[in-house]
This record gives structure tokens, sequence and C-alpha cells, in this order.
């Protein structure tokens, strides 16, 4: 009850509205790890640990590992692991991304994941990411931007010149998915045309950024919405907005993690949330969850507290990785009261009655018989309600 909103309100006011691409949902999320006394690390660096203490650190600005060693630990023991993703899908910026058609000024975008695409007709969207900076003739850098008031809009075709649309809202995610920037004649900055980029989209960056616009090397942009989330309905009970997946798992886990600290001193295992990025198309990157950063985690951590007596580098690894626990944690489908026919009849997961587990004969959840009691046993010593899923096999 009480605890619930207080974290809810915690998530809306300081996170999710900050947290609006996975390089800020990162940089939240450090904020948070520094203020709480978590040591940043880095990859490319020699790892000198301490037991009882906690570290972070961070791969390509957009996956976010954080670990806290118990006191108790010893290379050969465990690893307690929440993994969850900081991406969510949206619309990217092309890397040539100017278009002139009809008077207007347009800023072309691809797909990125499997967004529902129709909902982003019709928003007051902007962009936020990251941009390299020449600084000089040597020296570049990197920087976050995010514009905070709307910028593009992805208009509706009116039903007076297309009849179709009050029918079947059908659109060509190339040609009708197109965000509108300006019109050409307020646009077009003088004698700066056939750049990648609209010179406006250019200059609103570098304003933001304070630099002068040929300062700009190249950037990562999303397309966001500047709508910001609230808590909503008649009683307060619901979250309104948009990355719930994965948000809502990254910040309760980052909040554990962290709130947890005082019972790190008994404990025999490793804590780890590990945040990935690129769940929404595959996880294959470096910084997916199919790549090797969890395996190098458990390595690098289990071999910084070995001493030289300790021979068998492989087998302590091994028994490291089958002495771990791993909960993967992402949001689930509630019953939607108008679609309940979607749901398969005896696994309908309801809001207020607990977290889901999600189960798949053919493993697309990793969900197994054994693991399902593990956390249904931590459940039940805590008074806390489960709830069960499968998909519909039609």
């Amino acid at each position: 009850g009480m605890m619930a909103e207080s974290v809810a309100h915690d998530f809306v006011a300081n996170f999710i509205n900050e947290a609006v691409s996975p390089y800020f949902v990162v940089q939240e999320g450090m904020k948070r790890l520094v203020a709480a006394g978590f040591e940043k690390q880095s990859e490319r660096e020699e790892w000198v640990l301490e037991y009882g203490k906690s570290y972070f650190f961070t791969r390509n600005g957009s996956a976010l590992v954080a670990f806290s060693v118990g006191g108790k630990f010893k290379p050969g023991h465990g690893f307690t692991i929440v993994g969850t993703h900081t991406d969510s899908p949206h619309l990217r910026v092309k890397p040539r991304s100017a278009i002139s058609k009809g008077g207007f000024l347009q800023v072309g975008v691809e797909t990125y994941g499997g967004g529902l695409w129709h909902t982003w007709f019709d928003r007051d969207l902007t962009v936020a990411g990251r941009v390299i900076l020449r600084r000089d003739e040597d020296q570049l850098e990197t920087a976050l931007v995010h514009i905070k008031r709307p910028i593009l809009r992805i208009p509706t075709i009116a039903p007076h010149l297309h009849r179709e649309v009050r029918e079947a809202f059908k659109f060509n995610d190339e040609t009708h998915l197109l965000p509108v920037l300006a019109t050409a004649i307020k646009g077009e900055l003088e004698g700066c045309t056939g750049g990648a980029h609209h010179p406006v989209l250019i200059d609103l960056l570098s304003h933001e950024l304070n630099v002068d616009p040929s300062a700009i090397v190249t950037f990562d942009l999303a397309v966001v919405d500047t709508q910001p989330a609230v808590i909503g309905g008649a009683r307060e009970e619901f979250i309104f907005s948009g990355r719930q997946d994965n948000l809502i798992s990254s910040f309760c886990a980052l909040r554990a993690l962290i709130d947890s600290q005082k019972s790190l001193a008994e404990d025999p295992c490793v804590r780890v949330l590990v945040m990935f990025d690129h769940e929404e198309c595959g996880s294959q990157s470096t910084h997916g969850a199919g790549s090797t950063l969890l395996q190098e985690v458990i390595k690098r951590v289990t071999e910084a507290f070995m001493d030289n007596s300790m021979t068998k580098r492989e087998d302590l690894f091994a028994r490291a990785f089958r002495s771990s626990f791993l909960i993967s944690a992402d949001l689930s489908h509630a019953l939607h009261p108008n679609y309940t026919e979607k749901h398969e009849a005896r696994h309908q997961p309801e809001m207020h009655r607990g977290p889901v587990i999600k189960y798949n004969a053919n493993q697309r959840y990793a969900t197994t018989d054994m693991t399902s009691t593990i956390v249904k046993e931590l459940a039940r010593r805590r008074d806390i309600p489960i709830q069960e899923f499968v998909v519909r096999n039609d």
C-alpha cells in the first residue's frame, strides 16, 4: 500500500520524465548510485574491489551495471542478479534526416522496436539523445541533449482529404510517419541547405548545448513525447506514461539494490543489477542481453577476489555461474477490460493481485518449475501474492 505509493510517486516525480531515452535512463540511474555511495569503475581498467562495497559501470552509456559485494563473499560463490532493459520502442532520427516536401521541413525517422506507431500521430514531440562535439582539432567529447519543448509533430490526414481514414487508419511507416519540423519559409536559414540534417535542427541542438553549430560532429537522437508522466485515475492508482516497459522494472530494481545496502555485510553473494540496452530489437548488440556483458561481470568480480593459491580459475568461474540466480524483470500485460478474450482463461493477471511469473513451454521466458518455486517461496515468506501467465496457443 503506502510503500508502493511512495515508490510510484518517486518514479513519476523524479525519474521517468527525465529518463526519456536509454542514455538518460543510465544517467538518472548513475545519479542515484553515486548519491548512495557506489563507486564508478571502468571496463578498461583493472578492478580493485573490497568486501562489503558497491560499484557500477556503464557500457556505451546506454547499459548500466551496478553490483554490491557481500561481506561474506568468496570466489566461487554465486551472484544474485536482476536483469532489466533501458530501451523502449521509439522513432530515431536517421543519419541523413533532412526532408523538404510541400513547403515543409521534415525529419526522416527510423522505427526502433515493435512500436504501436499509430499512437505517435498528433503528439507533441521533441528529440533527446547523445551528441558528439568537437572541442578543438584533436578533441572530441560527448554530451546528452534533451530539448524540452515540442518541436515536432506527425499530423494525421484530415478525413475530408482521405475518407478511408475513418474506417481503418492505415499508413506507410516510411512516407506517412514523418514529423514536421517547420515551414520552409520560416525554417530555412540564410544560405544553409544541402546538409545531412536541416540547419534549423542543428541550430536548436547547438542552442540547447550552448555550442557553435559547427561543433556538432554527429548524434544519436530519439524522438520523444513531451507530455509528462502522471499518477492518474479517480483513486490515483494508475501511472499514465510511455516507456513503462521497462523503466518500471529498472527503477524498482535500482531502488531495491540501493535500499538493501544495510544487510550487505552478512551476504555470501554478490548482488547485481544489469540494465541492458536493445531488448526491443533482439538483444544482440555488445551491450544487449545476448552479449558477454554479464559473463564478464561474474568472471571479473570473482577474479578480483582470488589469491595466488587459487589455481583452478575456470573451476571457480563455473561454480560461480551454477551458484547464481537471475530474475529477468520485465512487465506483464494485465487483463484488458475491452479485450478480455485476448487472455488465456486461467491466466489473466489483474491489477492489485501481485507480481506475475511468465511461463512458456518453448522457452521464450526463462522460467522453470524450479526457478518459479524459488520466487514463490520468497514471496510466501513476505506475504506477497503471485500471479501466473502464459500466452494463448492461437
